[in-house]
């Protein structure tokens, strides 16, 4: 098990699961869209919020009101904020109100400048047991199982003999498993009122044991047949206890990456999100994107086939690689950003800072490269139901949810958006580098033509 484990690098896994041979586009009409509470169709376009860094009485204080500002400057209407159950719960039973203090502070500014949040518990290779952030120490067993850091690859830390044995203990032990479901309930309970709030991730990323002479492939599927979705209607239990309406994100392990359809079972929640990550293992090693691989076609062949066997709807939590500036990554988002809007509901790049690394803006607020075809035009939330939309062009018959609100980024030469169909107004004009938001009203059941075009 040892010597699997160190051989399953990044750079590696590839080896291990092969991608899936491309297969023609897959149909996604049948994926349900996300909705609110008026029933609007939703779109979500945003980033994830972080802070990774601190903890304890300086946690989260990465995170500004400049973040939401920014964002909603951009065009944009979603964040997928990280938290920690080691800083919400750094002993047992014992919840920081300070920590729970700072959250609502960030969904307050969230809030002013109308940003969905979905609150995502978050977890790399465990938690601080690791080195890491997650899941608390005293939550952390290893049965005395060896643990070597991998300080140039930490994602090959996740098939380290003490890591695997701590995600078994966590889905497996009763207490360990009663403990994960207060801390979900904790959270619901004070946030469930918030308006800011759309979604709970109930974890980041989980992963498990692997069994001798088990292929990754494999194992994961089994993992999240046998433990993970388990584990996932416990925490849907425990969040309905206090909160009966806002919607549940679950994730498979990220080996659908490769291209892997999930085990994920059925989730027994009459609002679940399926919510998968979107990274390629040779790009996350350094290489640049490959159109003959096939890899977003098999990508989305693969995780496409859960949302249409349990008709939920999909919005991908995290995407897009750390090097940016490759000659074909231009191609990589455009390719990219057609086929995640050909299947999800939304959308959440990887990750709003300022700076460089997987930062969308550098130090100066400017567009790091290729990271601005994300800021496009799209259909916040349409009150009807969708026929086509592009970022060019929105059709769709008209219902009784209200009205259907258009998101439009800074464009160098502005925005004119024409109207066709029993709806008003017919005609607008945004100014050249401001972003605009344009409310359609329409006759019920009519249908609605919005076309997009630079100004």
């Amino acid at each position: 098990m040892r010597a699997l484990a160190l051989a399953l690098s990044a750079a590696a896994l590839l080896a291990v699961v092969p991608p899936v041979a491309p297969t023609a586009r897959a149909e996604t009409g049948d994926i349900p869209r996300l909705t609110d509470d008026r029933g609007r169709a939703l779109t979500l376009r945003g980033w994830n919020v972080e802070d990774k860094t601190h903890r304890g009485d300086a946690a989260l204080s990465a995170i500004t009101e400049k973040h939401f500002r920014d964002l909603r400057a951009r065009g944009f209407n979603f964040a997928r904020l990280l938290v920690f159950w080691d800083d919400l719960e750094p002993r047992p039973g014992r919840y920081s109100e300070a920590y729970l203090r700072k959250i609502e502070r960030i969904l307050d500014w969230a809030h002013t400048y109308d940003i969905h949040v979905v609150i995502d518990a978050h977890q790399d290779v465990f938690g601080p047991a690791f080195g890491h952030r997650g899941i608390p120490e005293w939550a952390t067993r290893t049965d005395g199982l060896p643990f070597t850091p991998h300080p140039d690859d930490w994602f090959a830390e996740y098939f380290e003999p003490a890591v695997q044995r701590a995600f078994t203990h966590l889905y497996e032990d009763e207490d360990l498993r009663r403990a994960q479901a207060d801390m979900w309930r904790v959270l619901a309970d004070r946030f469930e009122h918030h308006p800011a709030v759309l979604g709970y991730d109930l974890i980041n990323e989980p992963m498990g044991e692997l069994r001798e002479g088990e292929d990754l492939a494999t194992a994961a599927r089994r993992i999240e047949r046998e433990q993970i979705t388990p584990m996932y209607n416990r925490l849907a239990d425990a969040v309905r206890a206090v909160d009966d309406d806002t919607w549940v994100f679950v994730e498979p392990t990220p080996i659908v990456g490769e291209g892997v359809p999930t085990g994920l079972g059925k989730v027994k929640d009459p609002k679940v999100v399926y919510a998968p990550h979107f990274y390629n293992t040779a790009m996350e090693a350094g290489a640049d994107y490959d159109p003959a691989a096939g890899w977003i076609e098999a990508y989305e062949a693969a995780v496409t086939a859960y949302p249409k066997e349990h008709r939920v709807p999909v919005v991908v939590g995290e995407w897009g690689p750390l090097n940016n500036s490759l000659p074909n990554m231009g191609r990589f988002y455009r390719e990219a950003l057609a086929s995640l809007n050909r299947y999800s509901s939304g959308w959440a790049g990887y990750v709003w800072c300022y700076g460089g690394g997987y930062c969308a803006v550098d130090s100066s607020g400017a567009w790091r490269v290729n990271k601005e075809q994300t800021a496009a035009p799209y259909a916040e939330a349409v009150a009807g139901r969708v026929l086509a939309a592009s970022p060019e062009r929105l059709v769709y018959v008209a219902g009784r949810g209200g009205a259907t609100e258009l998101s439009l980024p800074p464009g160098g030469r502005g925005w004119r958006v024409e109207v066709a169909g029993r709806a008003w107004p017919l005609t607008t004009v945004v100014a050249p580098g401001e972003a605009g938001r344009v409310v359609v009203r329409a006759v019920p059941g009519a249908v609605v033509t919005v076309s997009v075009n630079q100004g």
